[in-house]
Formats: structure tokens, sequence, C-alpha cells
């Protein structure tokens, strides 16, 4: 065993605030041999006999009553010699979550660029690059829900952090779970303001991508009226 992390465990449903959960790193070299039938004719050297490749397992150790533990085995071409590499191979795996649901914001759940009718490489990529921003905001918003030290900057521009400060009392309700308990400024305070037009009611239910998407769409024209009632344009 090369040592041990504690990684955070997502929510796996409605009303589930995920986990933290304490996993041993263990690592080691395997060789893959090469497939029988993957040789070239005439050319016995095409792939080499064997690849060597890491293999990095985590295993929870101590996973609460009821929980399923986890136990994760990946195969990676990085090496895994040390402690710091296993967590880093590990790191790297945990983020692929992040971008299977950056991939669903830029198609059919979210901006559906799959429809577009453009052709050429070059218009598709004019397309991808801005709906690519759009759908990492998104997730940024997500990630924030329930707190985070990054600023509301990474998503927000100041007149829209302006408007967001202007537009939060009107979103809060009475109780204290109609409130916003972060101070203005961080990303966590953006994102329980984005996710109010949204439809989110503060119930048990966290803001998902598609509510998130949808609050942040109505809130860019909010904060857009704000701006032009705050700063109107003068004729010269």
């Amino acid at each position: 065993m090369l040592g041990g992390r504690t990684v955070k465990v997502p929510p796996r449903g409605p009303g589930d605030r995920g986990r933290e959960a304490k996993v041993a790193l263990r690592a080691g070299t395997v060789l893959l041999r090469r497939p029988r039938h993957a040789v070239r004719e005439g050319d016995p050297d095409s792939l080499p006999v064997s690849l060597p490749v890491s293999l990095v397992e985590a295993v929870e150790t101590d996973p609460p009553a009821g929980a399923v533990p986890l136990h994760w085995r990946r195969l990676t071409t990085l090496p895994a010699t040390c402690e710091a590499d296993a967590a880093e191979i590990v790191r790297l795996y945990r983020l692929r979550w992040r971008i299977e649901q950056t991939f669903r914001m830029l198609k059919s759940d979210g901006l559906r660029l799959e429809e577009a009718q453009a052709a050429e490489p070059h218009r598709l990529f004019s397309l991808a690059a801005p709906a690519t921003g759009a759908a990492v905001r998104t997730i940024q918003l997500v990630d924030a829900r329930d707190g985070s030290e990054r600023p509301a900057t990474d998503v927000a521009s100041e007149a829209q952090i302006a408007a967001a400060a202007a537009l939060c009392p009107t979103l809060e309700g009475r109780t204290g779970r109609q409130r916003n308990h972060h101070p203005p400024g961080p990303l966590a305070w953006m994102a329980r303001i984005a996710a109010r037009p949204g439809g989110w009611t503060c119930s048990d239910k966290p803001p998902g991508p598609k509510t998130m998407r949808d609050g942040w769409q109505r809130f860019a024209a909010i904060a857009e009226g704000f701006s032009l009632a705050h700063n109107p344009v003068r004729n010269v």
C-alpha cells in the first residue's frame, strides 16, 4: 500500500449530499498482451508483444453503514511509482464525471450543439468554443451550490455581480432555508442567485445542471436590463 487519501463522493440521488471517503492507494505495473489477431500481415513488429501500464487501485477502508464502499481500479500509461503519482491518477479519474456533465450541457440536455446545421470544421469550432464556455460555467455553478471559496468573477462580470447584489434580497423568503447565507462575492453566493430564476425553490433537492442553465439565462437577461437602467446609453 502506498498510502491513503480522503476523496469526496458525489451525491447519488435526490436528498443525498454526498460524503467523504478514506481510501487506501495501491499501485503496480501490469503487462497487456498484444491481441492475437492484431499483427498486420507480413509485419510481425507492427505492435509490441506487450505494453506495460500502471494499475492503480483505491479501496475505501471504513465505509459508513449501508453505503456501497468505493473500489476503483484504473489502468493508465502514467507512472504510478509513489503515493503522489497514485493520488494524482485518482484525482484525474474523478474529473471524468465533470467532463461528462460538460458534454451533457453541450448536447441534448443543454445547448443542443448536435442540432447545429454547420458542417465545416471552422464553423463548428466557432460555435463549439463559446458553447463550451457556457457549459463549463453551468457546471461551475452547480459545483458551487453547496459552498465554494472561488470568487463569483469566475463566471460573472462586475456588472452582473452588481445586478446579483441588487436582485438577491428579492429572491429570499422568510424562512432560513430561503435565505442566501453566503456573503456577497463568492461563487456559492452567485450559484444560489442564479438557481432561483431557473425554478429552484430552496428545497432539499439541490439545483441541477438544467435548473442552473435556465436560471443563468434568465439572470443574465435581468442583469443586462439592470446595467442599462443604471448606465443608460446617451446619444452624442
